[in-house]
């Protein structure tokens, strides 16, 4: 399964600033092309890249004022594998974090999922968060938590990964935050969903139901969305006039799955059964 991901920001600087980019896909993604671009008029700035141990990719840079595009396009080939989770990452998501406050959620979540474990706790906190949270674009704050969102009952994707994360932790399951390119996602942005840790292998949850995880490209892993923004600064003004984010499965040799077309089939969250254990590679 081919796919084709882009990326395009318009930023206005207000001066010199660090400016720290996570929008290009992750190692190990089978990536067979890939052009990444920051370009000021005629300057073109060359980033540091930066790989964490999780193998999400940052890419640094001293912009200075005036008008930077970004732009980013990537073809992925396949699915990769994923890098080995040590001893300390699994116990690193365990604990509470800035978004994900598992230890404020901890009588909820074991009340809601009491002698629930493995594949069966996984699928009722799926559920559960995608039957009490609404979809709402616009209203959520970004600086709402776990917390925030289990009172409100609303929010967008970052939303409800931080509440199905917070209650796996609270339910003593390592759990952690995933940004992706998402084909068929609609409205089309950046994407973001939970991952939990079981016998060994990290299993991708999205209970939005928006996307079909089978298609999901990994940009960032971590705790929370604090980890994975696809855009942090420091020591001057930013601002984001433009920003267009695509993503689409494109044919290749394999014509059918299961008997439909691969296409639509891989882009259509309708194909994907929320209930099966799934691998973000």
């Amino acid at each position: 399964m081919q796919r084709i991901v882009t990326a395009e920001l318009d930023l206005d600087l207000g001066s010199s600033v660090d400016l720290i980019f996570q929008i290009a896909a992750a190692q190990p993604a089978p990536v067979v092309r890939e052009e990444l671009t920051f370009t000021q008029g005629d300057r073109v700035y060359t980033p540091t890249e930066i790989v964490d141990q999780s193998g999400s990719r940052l890419h640094r840079l001293l912009g200075e004022a005036g008008r930077l595009e970004v732009r980013y396009e990537a073809v992925v080939e396949g699915l990769g594998t994923q890098r080995a989770t040590s001893d300390l990452e699994a116990i690193t998501y365990l604990r509470p974090s800035r978004y994900c406050q598992s230890d404020e959620v901890f009588s909820q979540a074991r009340r809601q999922f009491r002698g629930l474990q493995g594949h069966e706790l996984i699928a009722a906190v799926s559920d559960f968060v995608g039957a009490s949270t609404t979809y709402t674009p616009g209203l959520s704050q970004g600086t709402d938590s776990a917390v925030t969102t289990l009172m409100t009952g609303q929010g967008v994707c970052r939303d409800y990964a931080h509440v199905v994360i917070a209650l796996l932790r609270a339910m003593d399951m390592p759990a952690r935050y995933a940004a992706c390119f998402a084909p068929g996602l609609r409205p089309m942005d950046f994407h973001a969903v939970a991952e939990a840790y079981l016998d060994g292998s990290w299993y991708v949850l999205d209970a939005t139901r928006l996307a079909n995880r089978r298609s999901l490209v990994r940009i960032a892993t971590g705790r929370d969305a604090a980890d994975c923004a696809f855009l942090s600064y420091h020591g001057g003004h930013v601002g984001l006039s433009r920003m267009r984010v695509d993503a689409a499965v494109v044919p290749d040799d394999a014509a059918e799955f299961d008997g439909l077309d691969i296409v639509a089939a891989a882009s259509d969250p309708a194909h994907d059964d929320g209930a099966e254990l799934i691998q973000l590679a």
